[in-house]
């Protein structure tokens, strides 16, 4: 039987306020445990919640990026449940009038096909704090949990997709889509090693062709990309071994643990009245007028859709090149300052994808952190384009900026003597040398048939270059040995 994967995504986005959702505490991140807690977010006797107005703002400027319909009226709700890290006993949420509704978030395929992706909605929520179960024990042996609330009432998007996704690679694609949004708008920095952003990850299984949903298990917690794909591609094993073998599969919560590489029954799954929701007296409802949305949407900055559109259109990049360039804020803004300081945009992206990207992956540093600044790399490429070094020297020259051997390029060149020879008699005489030491490779090539000669000619051309110690210009190389050992023949 043919089997057909459904996923839909819950994506947590932790918003860059100062403050909490709900008080003044801090959100910062690092804290010593239960040092960011006060007496709102405990849920204390007597306190009263005060709506954050940065988390409201945040909120609507994702729903206007994603085209969604923004209501005028939102309502906070209690969910109900008890556990450790909910102080409260109850999660102030939205369920019923939520402040996004529903709008759409478009995918590039791994083919350079592009999908929507239906969002059903966009709600604001506090965080609970977060259960500690390492390190911990009664000092007679016994293991305990430690709970810190630092993150309780820290303010979160929660971004709820319709079941339109069919593969791992388009959740993965989905949730890095969702992750450029919101760092473009400066909503959420997107951390995920630092809980910034999560998710929790729906899938079911059911016979192709079938239109009726199969049973679904939700995947709490996912905070990587890769991890996204891994738990998905366990998961959708697991679900079509159970039917295949004539049982059923059971709706509950799972997680997913990456060393073993997959995913765990944690609980049967609630349903929406389990929690109890209701109105929470504490909060008014939320009231948007049309000024204060278009306010907000003049001022959104050039989201990732556009800028991709922009650098294949105006700037004549690839669209897998715009694309990739245009997939992270911090890589985009390089990208433009190179560009605009070495005037060619293709060079610049082959630099900033290539060199520059390989040299960070290396040593597990993001851009932003980059020893090479925009500004010198634009420099260098500027030296390769107006011919002061040639491509192999210019290598040398990003290493020693990253090693930080010279401020600039030109610093560089001068001190390492990497400068181009493009003086045709200097580089004239040095082929003669190396042609007068090779009299056995000149009679093979005077003897090779003339459509064989070209490959032959890279071993003059590999002596030249070592003679001038990589600096003699590689297309003056090539033409004047052509020209001299046909003139052999």
């Amino acid at each position: 039987m043919q089997w057909e994967t459904v996923i839909g995504l819950e994506v947590h986005v932790q918003l860059a306020t100062r403050s909490k959702i709900f008080s003044g505490a801090s959100t910062a991140f690092g804290a010593e445990p239960n040092t960011q807690a006060c007496a709102v977010d405990l849920g204390m006797p007597g306190v009263l919640p005060v709506l954050n107005e940065s988390a409201v703002a945040m909120a609507v400027q994702f729903g206007l990026a994603i085209h969604a319909d923004i209501p005028e009226v939102s309502v906070f709700d209690r969910k109900n449940y008890f556990y450790p890290d909910l102080p409260k006993g109850y999660q102030t949420s939205q369920m019923y009038h939520p402040i996004v509704g529903a709008g759409e978030v478009e995918i590039t395929l791994e083919d350079g096909d592009t999908k929507r992706i239906r969002v059903h909605h966009a709600h604001l929520e506090e965080d609970a704090g977060k259960s500690l179960h390492e390190s911990f024990s009664d000092g007679m042996g016994h293991a305990m949990t430690g709970i810190d609330l630092n993150r309780a009432g820290t303010p979160l998007l929660e971004i709820v997709s319709e079941p339109d996704m069919r593969s791992a690679k388009e959740a993965a694609a989905y949730l890095k889509a969702i992750h450029s949004i919101v760092t473009y708008l400066g909503i959420s920095d997107g951390n995920m090693a630092e809980g910034s952003m999560r998710c929790d990850v729906n899938v079911s299984v059911r016979p192709r062709g079938q239109e009726r949903l199969g049973t679904r298990a939700e995947i709490k917690n996912v905070n990587s990309f890769r991890f996204v794909e891994r738990a998905i591609a366990f998961e959708v094993e697991r679900q079509i071994e159970l039917l295949e073998d004539g049982a059923e599969v059971v709706q509950e919560t799972r997680l997913f643990d990456p060393e073993r590489d997959e995913t765990r029954s944690m609980r049967t799954k609630e349903e929406a009245n389990d929690y109890r929701y209701f109105p929470c007296p504490d909060l008014l409802p939320v009231v948007l007028d049309d000024a204060y949305v278009d306010h907000l949407r003049d001022n959104l900055p050039e989201l990732p859709a556009d800028k991709r559109a922009r650098f294949e259109h105006e700037l004549g990049l690839s669209t897998y090149d715009a694309s990739v360039l245009s997939a992270s804020r911090d890589m985009a803004e390089y990208f433009e300052q190179v560009k605009a300081v070495c005037g060619d945009a293709k060079q610049a992206a082959n630099w900033v994808q290539g060199e520059l990207s390989g040299a960070l992956n290396r040593e597990g540093l993001s851009i932003a952190n980059s020893p090479v600044s925009a500004k010198q790399l634009g420099e260098l490429i500027s030296r390769v384009i107006d011919d002061t070094i040639n491509g192999k020297a210019a290598k040398q020259v990003f290493q020693a900026l990253w090693n930080g051997e010279g401020d600039s390029a030109d610093a560089v060149i001068e001190t390492k003597g990497l400068k181009q020879v493009t003086d045709s008699g200097a580089i004239e005489a040095m082929i003669d040398q190396v042609i007068a030491e090779s009299p056995g490779q000149v009679a093979q090539y005077r003897d090779a048939e003339p459509d064989k000669r070209g490959k032959m000619i890279g071993y003059f051309v590999g002596q030249v270059m070592k003679a001038s110690r990589g600096t003699a210009n590689p297309q003056q190389v090539n033409a004047l040995l052509k020209e001299k050992l046909d003139a052999l023949c």
